[in-house]
C-alpha cells in the first residue's frame, strides 16, 4: 500500500496491526531489489501491514523519522516506531530482522 502525508496517520499511526513502513525512492536499486520480498511478507503475514512511502514525494515524513539513507524500514506498533533497519540486505537477513522485532 502506498502511503502519503495525506493518509499516513490513518494507515500507519492508527493501524491496529504492526506496520512495516518501507521508505524508498523509485530510482533506488536496492529499494527495487527488496520490493518483491516486501510483497511476500505482506501476503504471508496477516498480522503485519506493509506500507511504502516514496521519500522524494513525502519529504516531511522522511525528515520526521530522520531518514538519511534508503531503503529504510521502520516498524510501527500502536502508532510508535519500535524498530528501524537501513540498507540493502539479503532476504534471509531482512526476514531475520523482521522476525526479531515482530515476535
Amino acid at each position: 500500500m502506498k502511503v502519503t502525508k495525506n493518509n499516513f496517520e490513518e494507515e500507519v499511526l492508527k493501524s491496529e496491526k504492526t506496520v512495516l513502513v518501507d521508505l524508498y525512492a523509485d530510482w533506488c536499486g536496492p529499494c527495487r531489489m527488496l520490493a518483491p520480498i516486501l510483497e511476500e511478507v505482506e501476503t504471508e503475514r496477516e498480522d503485519v501491514k506493509v506500507c511504502k512511502i516514496n521519500v522524494d514525494e513525502n519529504m516531511t515524513i522522511a525528515q520526521k523519522y530522520r531518514v538519511a539513507s534508503i531503503p529504510n524500514f521502520v516498524i510501527f506498533r500502536d502508532g510508535q516506531p519500535v524498530a528501524n533497519f537501513v540498507g540493502a540486505m539479503s532476504e534471509a537477513d531482512f526476514r531475520e530482522k523482521l522476525e526479531q522485532v515482530i515476535l
